[in-house]
């Protein structure tokens, strides 16, 4: 199946997919969000192909997952390799080759040149809440502190740590008792009515002036998490100062640094990690997303000496599963071999500066951050910033109506993501309806 482009042959969604979603609706949880009404059925590289035969550019890649394409092929004929030999065997009980041979191949491209270990999941929360659990077990501290506007997952104790809005906590609490919440460092909407450079990192201030002697005691602080980028909250980038300054106050006050890298991770930003663009090394990093391209997986990688926890500590029946280990080998392999970190980082620059150009002229562009191919791009009301919440979701959905599949952030931002092996013609057809949708809801 070859894909030249988008194609829309019936209005979206189509009779088939009517259909389908009508009895989603009554059969699954309402929990769901759904930004489109896409019933996908094929799809290949960068294109997908509904149950009505519209096909749709995919500028999301499924929240950054699927970074070389739908159906990369030798991601498929790895995992079918694998499948001949061995599907699955309890790895609580027993071992296999490709969780050791992974984890060699994970250490390599991991930030920080010293010994390290892995726990393998199944999603970006099991990493989270591996990773608190992980910090607590090894310093046996109370509290841990992570960022206003920041997103690491739905399950009990990611979700505590997850402030990019209300509508995920109400209802659940008590949440984790023990997390406390600082200021993220987005400088387009400070929170102190501060300009960078001259706020001289006030976010960061207020950690140590405020939440440190007002709120928490330092020294019963087990770990300090937070994204390299925040994701869900907007694709707000930090300054090149912030991440210096702060592993400075973790190992000052012996705290674990945790840095979630779900979205950012396996070249999306332009370097295989976010962490590579600040000389970050975390004492534990999450990973998940884009690390099978589609498939279940995650993993947490610490310091060796951090992951000291004793036998049953934690553990998961179905972590490490051997076919998906398989297919993360090859992902990885596949992106150093086409150097997919520095296409993203060519392609990203190219995206931002197109986006710069319509900003200059549709005044309802606020702002266009990000580093490669994730681009955050916020709408404004007015020149006090008021978010245009109801243009981005106008947006979404007519972009969708001419084959364009575009996904939220933050209040009122769109965030791009296509997947990195997306060409320059490619890109400049999603840009080109991107702006004939802002012209025409402008």
């Amino acid at each position: 199946m070859k894909y030249t482009g988008p194609r829309i042959v019936t209005p979206p969604p189509g009779p088939k997919a009517r259909t389908l979603i009508e009895e989603d609706i009554r059969m699954l949880s309402p929990s769901l969000t759904r930004s489109s009404p896409l019933v996908g059925e094929k799809a290949e590289g960068v294109f997908v192909e509904d149950v009505d035969g519209n096909v749709f550019l995919d500028f999301g890649s499924g929240i950054a997952v699927t970074a070389l394409g739908h159906r990369h092929p030798e991601v498929i004929a790895s995992m079918k390799a694998q499948m001949d030999k061995l599907i699955f065997i309890n790895s609580l009980d027993y071992y296999t080759i490709p969780q050791v041979d992974y984890a060699k191949m994970l250490f390599e491209v991991t930030p920080g040149d010293f010994e390290k270990r892995v726990f393998y999941t199944n999603s970006g929360s099991e990493a989270v809440e591996t990773a608190i659990k992980m910090a607590k077990w090894h310093n046996r501290k109370m509290y841990g502190i992570g960022f206003i506007n920041g997103f690491h997952g739905r399950t009990l104790a990611a979700l505590s740590f997850t402030t990019n809005s209300l509508t995920a906590r109400r209802g659940f609490q008590p949440l984790y008792p023990i997390g406390q919440f600082t200021p993220y460092p987005h400088c387009y909407r400070c929170l102190f009515d501060k300009t960078y450079p001259s706020c001289d990192m006030h976010c960061l201030n207020y950690l140590t002036d405020v939440v440190f002697k007002k709120i928490v005691p330092p020294d019963e602080t087990s770990f300090i998490m937070l994204e390299a980028v925040q994701g869900a909250g907007g694709y707000i980038v930090p300054p090149k100062e912030f991440f210096p300054r702060l592993s400075q106050i973790c190992r000052q006050h012996n705290i674990l640094l945790i840095v979630d890298e779900v979205q950012t991770g396996f070249g999306r930003t332009g370097k295989m990690f976010a962490c590579d663009h600040f000389g970050l090394e975390p004492d534990i990093i999450a990973l998940s997303k884009a690390i099978a391209n589609g498939f279940p997986c995650g993993a947490a990688v610490s310091r060796s000496e951090v992951m000291d926890w004793v036998d049953a500590a934690h553990e998961g029946t179905l972590n490490g599963n051997p076919v998906i280990m398989e297919g993360a080998k090859t992902v990885l392999t596949v992106m150093q071999r086409d150097n997919l970190p520095a296409h993203a980082e060519k392609l990203g620059a190219y995206l931002k500066d197109h986006l710069a150009f319509l900003m200059e002229k549709y005044p309802i562009i606020g702002d266009v951050r990000g580093l490669g191919l994730m681009i955050g791009v916020e709408f404004i009301k007015d020149a006090k910033k008021t978010p245009a919440v109801d243009f981005r979701n106008q947006l979404i959905d007519l972009a969708f109506q001419k084959g364009l599949m575009l996904l939220g952030a933050g209040e009122s931002s769109i965030r791009l993501a296509p997947p990195l092996i997306i060409t320059k013609e490619q890109l400049d057809t999603g840009l080109s309806i991107l702006e004939d949708c802002i012209k025409e809801l402008s």
